[in-house]
């Protein structure tokens, strides 16, 4: 499936394109801004600083020592799909002490992708617990890092309690085809259950993927 150049070129009329707001999703250091940046066909807003020695005691490092910046309010993206769909990426922060900042960067969002890491599996809890008290439609995917142990994607479905419904795969946040699949696997989880606009872009959708499987 390919993706609208955001130039002049090959730009799409925003006016004709159907809107999907996304979170993106997970712990501290999972890959979230990674994942935005690698997808995003317009220049990505990031609103990352440098962790000080204040976070010393507060952020856990463990499993992302090299990790040297934090994003402290959101990162934001856009991929264009089947030039009908605009899928509109906002990623959250990982701390808690920015948990506050969910419910806003979630107000109108139609589907999330929770990012999990099998070092700190744990850390992914609260976005799972999060959506699904909102009844918010999402997916899990296992960003594969490097050194990180394997683990089978319905490995990680027991371990985090998810109902059979929810979809989970593996992912390389750094690699764009492996991101695009998630999005996919999203959207097609959200109009599994959504009518009206949602379901609309359906056939655009199933048209998209008919046409990359061909090329």
């Amino acid at each position: 499936m390919g993706s609208a150049p955001s130039d002049a070129r090959g730009a799409v009329d925003d006016s004709l394109l159907t809107p999907f707001k996304i979170l993106v999703a997970g712990g501290f250091g999972v890959g979230k801004t990674t994942l935005v940046g690698t997808i995003s066909e317009i220049r990505p807003l990031r609103t990352e600083e440098t962790l000080t020695q204040a976070s010393i005691g507060v952020d856990d490092l463990s499993g992302v020592g090299d990790k040297t910046t934090t994003t402290v309010a959101m990162d934001f993206g856009r991929i264009t799909m089947a030039r009908r769909l605009a899928l509109y990426l906002f990623g959250t922060p990982g701390q808690d002490r920015f948990w506050f900042m969910w419910d806003d960067l979630a107000y109108g969002a139609l589907g999330a992708v929770v990012l999990a890491d099998t070092r700190r599996l744990i850390d992914c809890f609260p976005a799972v617990d999060y959506f699904e008290r909102r009844g918010l439609p999402f997916v899990v995917a296992v960003n594969v890092f490097d050194g990180s142990p394997y683990y089978d994607p319905e490995d990680v479905r027991i371990a985090l309690d998810l109902d059979s419904h929810v979809p989970a795969l593996l992912c390389d946040a750094r690699d764009r085809s492996s991101v695009k699949q998630v999005l996919i696997t999203l959207v097609e989880h959200v109009l599994t259950g959504e009518t009206g606009e949602v379901q609309q872009a359906h056939a655009e959708l199933s048209r998209a993927e008919a046409a990359a499987e061909g090329s």
